[in-house]
């Protein structure tokens, strides 16, 4: 009896663990799918972070969720010809965004910037000062010697770009949900699948016999 109750319970946790884990995997697989999108990087501004032809990760995000120091996809009416361009932010709506021509500063706080593209000759660029409008983001390409960005644009509210016009964010690589998901939903799928096998094994071998 006890062979039997224990197999039973084997069977049981199986029929739990291994729908729960294809769930996972199935639902991690569809929420990636609806959520984000890869695109081909086309253009230099980006360098050294995203070179071109690299295919990157692109994340739906609210306008709300938008960071500094984002990448982020977007169209900005008026300009690119209505292509979609891959940019940082520097500043948000209401920031002070300041350069002397190579250092930037937000709010009187000095950008450590490291992802900028160290340049082999000197690149003469224009300082600035700009109050960065409310619903609008001030952007710059890594490679500040080759991006058209927000400092060409200077005099179109202060060079920036609405908020509402963000495609999305680019990921470095997949989202750590998408990751979570998949890998727990394994491991449950290969532990349900263990456990079922475990059962199955039990329930071949013959009943002891009566004393």
């Amino acid at each position: 009896m006890r062979q039997r109750g224990a197999g039973t319970r084997l069977r049981i946790a199986a029929w739990i663990m291994v729908p729960l884990g294809l769930a996972l995997v199935l639902g991690g697989i569809v929420y990636f799918f609806t959520t984000h999108r890869g695109i081909t990087v086309a253009g230099a501004s980006m360098e050294p972070t995203y070179r071109v032809g690299q295919t990157v990760v692109v994340q739906d995000v609210d306008a709300d969720d938008i960071r500094r120091g984002d990448v982020l996809l977007l169209q900005v009416p008026g300009r690119y010809q209505g292509a979609p361009v891959v940019q940082r932010v520097i500043g948000k709506g209401g920031d002070h965004v300041v350069s002397d021509g190579e250092h930037v500063t937000v709010n009187g706080t000095p950008l450590s910037e490291p992802y900028v593209k160290p340049e082999r000759l000197p690149v003469t660029l224009k300082p600035y000062d700009v109050r960065v409008p409310e619903g609008r983001l001030f952007l710059l390409g890594d490679n500040r010697g080759n991006a058209n960005d927000s400092r060409f644009f200077l005099d179109d509210q202060a060079g920036s770009a609405p908020a509402s016009g963000v495609l999305g964010r680019i990921n470095a690589g997949l989202p750590p949900v998408f990751l979570t998901a998949e890998a727990l939903g394994a491991a449950l799928l290969l532990g349900g699948a263990g456990v079922g096998f475990a059962a199955w094994r039990r329930g071949r071998r013959p009943a002891p016999s009566p004393a």
